[in-house]
């Protein structure tokens, strides 16, 4: 096989991705014409589809800005197919970002393309490397969004309007707790080539705890489990989307806990 050859199949899209972008548009269509009678299924994999495109593009986009950096060697391992298997740690990058919605609605954050540092030169293409990834959920929350503060909602209907609402807290979700400097999140990923070698030691031995420390926090300490939701709700209601939009969309989605007290959507 010639160079040129491999590098077309190298960067060819997934059939893998390209029937979860299927799944996504069928079960899009499912919420917005109202074909099930009760959405509360079509949501569920309207929403689950949705959050598994933005986490390929996630990793897509590291891997990206990392060939333009200098890394060829992402083509090779298959990550610019968009493939989620193709993952480095396919159980952290999709199945437990996908466990975390289903159980508790909180976009945790994907991380699993192994990126050969090395063959980057220059720290601000490390960093961009790293902002790569969040700056696509903050792209993909925008998008979300567009409709709520655009002001478009008219015609589109309550269902689709709740379930974009809660794919946009997804994605707020998972972009602020990835922007944040620890170590192990792409925040931290941002201004490690601006810190010195020693401090860059002393922080790559807390790197595999980084995360687990975070949602720690979440989960034990409520005043910082507060103040976290209270930023991403400030951020989505500067983007037109209120709170009762992301509730009754999760209610919608976990369809197997609500029925008789999830209210009609009609009106």
């Amino acid at each position: 096989m010639s160079t040129a050859t491999s590098r077309r199949s190298d960067r060819r899209i997934s059939p893998v991705f390209l029937g979860i972008v299927a799944v996504m548009a069928v079960s899009g269509w499912a919420v917005w014409t109202g074909f099930a009678n009760k959405p509360g299924f079509a949501v569920f994999l309207f929403v689950t589809s949705a959050w598994v495109v933005s986490l390929c593009l996630h990793e897509y986009a590291h891997a990206r800005t990392a060939l333009h950096g200098g890394d060829i060697s992402v083509g090779a391992k298959g990550y610019l197919t968009l493939n989620p298997l193709k993952y480095t740690h396919a159980m952290l990058s999709i199945v437990l970002p996908v466990i975390f919605v289903i159980m508790g609605g909180i976009g945790l954050p994907g991380g699993a393309v192994f990126i050969e540092r090395g063959r980057i030169r220059g720290r601000w293409k490390h960093s961009l490397v790293s902002a790569a990834g969040p700056l696509t959920n903050v792209l993909f929350a925008i998008v979300c969004t567009a409709p709520f503060w655009l002001h478009a909602l008219d015609g589109v209907p309550t269902e689709f309007r709740l379930a974009l609402a809660f794919l946009a807290l997804l994605q707020v979700t998972a972009a602020i707790l990835n922007f944040l400097p620890v170590p192990g999140l792409d925040g931290y990923g941002v201004i490690e080539p601006w810190l010195s070698p020693g401090l860059r030691r002393q922080f790559e031995a807390i790197a595999p705890f980084g995360l687990l420390a975070v949602f720690a926090c979440l989960w034990l300490l409520p005043p910082v489990n507060h103040a976290f939701f209270d930023a991403i709700h400030s951020v989505l209601r500067a983007l037109g989307v209120s709170e009762y939009d992301t509730y009754w969309g999760q209610r919608l989605y976990r369809f197997w806990e609500h029925t008789a007290d999830v209210p009609s959507l009609n009106g």
